[in-house]
């Protein structure tokens, strides 16, 4: 029963799909972050079907691109991108560790969230209006599971900030090496995925996630002393569109190339 109520606490955290309520125990938390990843598998598997019912339809690629945005924030609620917001704030503040702390504590968002938020979706509409295949589609679906698989592996592995906060209520109950083997082999499964898909579109979304991965250790050290839940979920958008990124680059070389 364990594994089945940190399955239903992960997606009733971590997403808006209805699942059976269970009781807010640490028991009921401890493998939560193992299929924190199959959220993003929800989210790329709608973007595959997204893309194959436009494609049928004969739909322009400006409402593929902009139904993909809005996906995730739909199935997820937006929790990600409410941690992208806070910490935008924050390290505009260009404040000390304790004050940046304090902002991505505050509910209120502030201008300069508003501003990167805006420019991230625009970005992301961009990118995804280059999606124009299934092939690209699966790369870019597979993303959206890389980046919660390494968001996972962060989690238990690297220092927190503070010792209370959403974040440390699954962190805490966590079993660190059965989360860090199956996040190990989440990441390992979509490499491969890309790999096979594309080798070149594969290494460019491989290389873009790894480097977001590198700075989000770098800069919550460097900055915050540790990640937060709100710096969790500043890197898994970065790390999605650097991920997409990758794809989209890795098309414009190829065609410039053939």
């Amino acid at each position: 029963m364990s594994l089945i109520h940190s399955f239903f606490s992960a997606f009733l955290m971590y997403t808006r799909i209805p699942m059976p309520q269970v009781e807010w125990r640490e028991e009921n938390r401890r493998y939560s972050l193992c299929f924190f990843p199959l959220c993003g598998a929800v989210i790329g598997g709608l973007l595959l079907l997204w893309r194959w019912l436009c494609t049928r339809l004969g739909a322009g690629e400006l409402l593929f691109a902009s139904v993909g945005v809005a996906l995730p924030v739909l199935v997820t609620g937006g929790i990600h991108l409410d941690g992208f917001c806070d910490v935008c704030d924050a390290k505009a503040s260009c404040g000390d560790r304790a004050s940046m702390l304090r902002i991505m504590s505050d509910p209120h968002i502030g201008s300069f969230a508003v501003i990167r938020v805006a420019l991230y979706l625009l970005l992301q509409l961009g990118v995804l209006s280059e999606i124009d295949s299934m092939k690209k589609a699966l790369s870019c679906a597979l993303c959206f599971v890389a980046s919660r698989a390494l968001s996972a592996l962060a989690a238990v592995t690297f220092r927190s900030a503070r010792q209370e906060g959403t974040l440390m209520q699954f962190v805490t109950p966590a079993h660190r090496r059965i989360t860090v083997a199956v996040g190990i082999l989440y990441a390992t499964a979509v490499a491969a995925g890309l790999l096979l898909t594309d080798w070149l579109t594969g290494v460019a979304a491989l290389v873009g996630m790894a480097a977001s991965f590198v700075y989000y250790r770098i800069e919550s050290y460097r900055r915050f002393g540790g990640i937060t839940g709100d710096l969790a979920g500043y890197f898994l958008q970065l790390c999605e569109l650097a991920g997409m990124g990758g794809v989209v680059a890795a098309g414009f070389v190829k065609g410039a190339f053939v």
